[in-house]
């Protein structure tokens, strides 16, 4: 498979960005029909899903699928935790957006978000940033080496809207992981809202995706001009 982005277009002037990060194993293609169902609600954004790499996965005994970096132990989330492979994933998903904001897209402008693995990429780059970005998005995801990452989480980022979202009954990142990185989020400062989602396993919903366009359309919502060009 391709290492390029998936695009879904903007349907009219292109003046905001989504960037959406994958789960392990699966890919870009594996959230485009979600991006093609936000997309009329938000026709100025475009959605970039980038593709990871295929890696060998401890957790799947060292099966290569596409990852983000390596899962050891779905049982020790903050115990012996993949921070080199974060790392290379993080520089990766900065280009993006880089990318972005080469093509006039303000920063407070772009969305970035994940589900799962990449929902915990997307707090492990989103802390980090020096960018004041539009938000945050953790869907069905938690917060990596948490001790360390909050030490080096930027003032930038404590500006950033935070839309978390778990389901209760989600058998692979375990709901109560959703509920740790929501107190230790909002215990730090940083501006979280937090849904919950009664029965929903590890998958999204109809509902959780009512709550995200809402959010979205708060946070970067339509303009008529686009941005200027560099």
């Amino acid at each position: 498979m391709s290492l390029s982005p998936v695009i879904v277009k903007a349907r009219q002037a292109h003046t905001a960005t989504i960037i959406f990060i994958h789960g392990l194993g699966d890919s870009g293609y594996g959230w485009k029909p979600v991006a093609e169902t936000l997309s009329p609600h938000l026709p100025h954004v475009k959605f970039v899903l980038p593709n990871a790499p295929e890696e060998p996965v401890t957790l799947n005994g060292g099966f290569r699928m596409p990852s983000w970096y390596d899962i050891r132990s779905l049982n020790k989330i903050a115990n012996d935790e993949d921070e080199t492979g974060m790392n290379a994933s993080m520089v990766k998903i900065n280009q993006v957006i880089r990318a972005e904001l080469d093509q006039g897209i303000p920063a407070s402008r772009i969305v970035l978000g994940g589900f799962s693995q990449g929902g915990a990429m997307t707090l492990f780059t989103g802390l980090q940033t020096e960018h004041r970005l539009g938000g945050l998005v953790v869907l069905s995801g938690y917060m990596p080496v948490r001790e360390r990452l909050l030490k080096r989480a930027t003032e930038a980022s404590k500006k950033i809207p935070i839309f978390q979202a778990h389901g209760t009954a989600d058998e692979v990142v375990m709901y109560q992981y959703g509920q740790m990185t929501q107190e230790v989020l909002k215990k730090t400062g940083y501006n979280v809202e937090f849904h919950s989602y009664e029965h929903m396993g590890h998958h999204s919903c109809s509902e959780e995706l009512d709550d995200l366009k809402d959010f979205l359309e708060k946070q970067i919502p339509l303009k008529q001009n686009p941005p200027k060009q560099e």
